[in-house]
């Protein structure tokens, strides 16, 4: 008997059994990203609840409880789901395309009656669900060629270029992140994998030459030497950098930070809140939400690796990636070791919808652990 058959327990269909199967320590962990990014936002507005604070502690309470409510429906609803919230993103972001509006140079909310979406953030969710779902009804054993992942490609690259128009690098990254490493665990072939490299690398010479507009270009160049502009393009990384210079080991204190409470740190409340955590809680302060993130991470990996359906293994295994882009792309932005690209950090940066998408996703990572027992039929390598 094999480990994961040791895990085969009936799942219970009351909902008191599955709030007390819940893995309430990943909600902790949460809570306590969430209660870090309320004191940064308060202490980045001057010491006042308004306009950050209060509003992202309101968020987290209604997103927390959405996430247990994603988590307590059985997976297999999620499974039908799948291509439908897949062919709705697609049909979003081409609204947007359409008739979005326009923001800070940038065409990427639809406004829908009072309220203001970015189809982009749950299209990075929508695509790790219908790829699960592909792979899963996928009744082919040899997965290394190419063959059978073209249709996944295609599904990849057709949210991606529409991100991309808004335009939105960052998030379409994100989006072929989460497609290739999900594309890679399927079984994709090494030579595909190497070829695929490199003719990546030549794209995005090709794009930065042809297709990158100025804004975006701007943004590579100031990542390559961010003094040729300190005071026009090249600010946001040089005020990020002396922030984090100043914290030193154990920072500055609690609003106590030059940077952030004199207004010369940009984005303090969104992008650059790690910096600003930097500077008043130093190196030890950002390791310890860094490592909030890990355990996350890890929670991800262990739900992936036990799930018993690859529908399952590879819905974790996306959503644990999309974390894992989202942290390491702000966290290389803000030391200068990746461009600047828009991307803050979930649930410790100010914003709804990054906040929403991600604890979403890992309501759904819930569902796979607390649902591995069922069977949603057609699952590659069930005996």
């Amino acid at each position: 008997m094999s480990l994961l058959d040791t895990l085969d327990v009936p799942v219970s269909n009351t909902v008191r059994s599955k709030l007390k199967q819940l893995d309430w320590g990943l909600m902790f962990v949460f809570a306590m990203i969430a209660a870090m990014g309320v004191m940064l936002l308060y202490g980045a507005a001057g010491g006042a609840w308004q306009p950050w604070a209060l509003n992202h502690m309101v968020r987290f309470g209604v997103f927390a409880t959405m996430m247990v409510a994603v988590a307590l429906v059985d997976v297999r609803f999620w499974y039908g789901l799948a291509w439908p919230a897949y062919l709705l993103a697609v049909v979003a972001l081409v609204g947007v395309e359409l008739f979005g509006k326009v923001a800070m140079g940038a065409q990427r909310w639809l406004m829908v009656g009072p309220i203001q979406i970015q189809p982009s953030e749950f299209t990075k969710i929508a695509t790790a669900l219908a790829l699960a779902r592909y792979y899963n009804d996928l009744q082919v054993v040899r997965r290394d060629g190419l063959g059978v992942h073209l249709i996944p490609l295609v599904m990849v690259a057709v949210p991606a270029a529409l991100i991309m128009r808004q335009p939105d690098l960052g998030t379409a990254l994100m989006v072929v992140g989460v497609g290739a490493t999900l594309i890679i665990l399927a079984g994709l072939a090494w030579r595909w994998i190497i070829a695929a490299g490199v003719t990546s690398v030549a794209g995005a010479v090709v794009g930065f030459l042809f297709f990158m507009s100025e804004f975006q270009k701007e943004r590579v160049f100031n990542f390559l030497d961010p003094s040729r502009d300190p005071l026009g393009t090249g600010y946001h990384i040089t005020q990020s950098k002396i922030a984090i210079g100043s914290g030193g080991l154990f920072g500055v204190g609690y609003m106590q930070g030059t940077q952030s409470q004199l207004d010369f740190l940009p984005e303090r409340h969104t992008d650059f809140i790690l910096a600003m955590l930097l500077e008043e809680f130093g190196m030890v302060g950002g390791l310890f939400v860094l490592g909030l993130y890990a355990v996350a991470m890890g929670y991800g990996v262990r739900v992936a690796m036990q799930a018993r359906e690859t529908f399952g293994k590879m819905l974790a295994a996306g959503i644990t990636m999309l974390l894992f882009i989202y942290v390491a792309i702000n966290a290389g932005m803000i030391v200068g070791l990746l461009p600047v690209v828009g991307e803050a950090l979930p649930i410790l940066s100010h914003g709804g919808s990054v906040m929403m998408s991600m604890l979403f996703g890992f309501g759904l990572v819930q569902s796979v652990k607390l649902h591995r027992s069922r069977s949603l039929g057609n699952s590659f390598g069930r005996k």
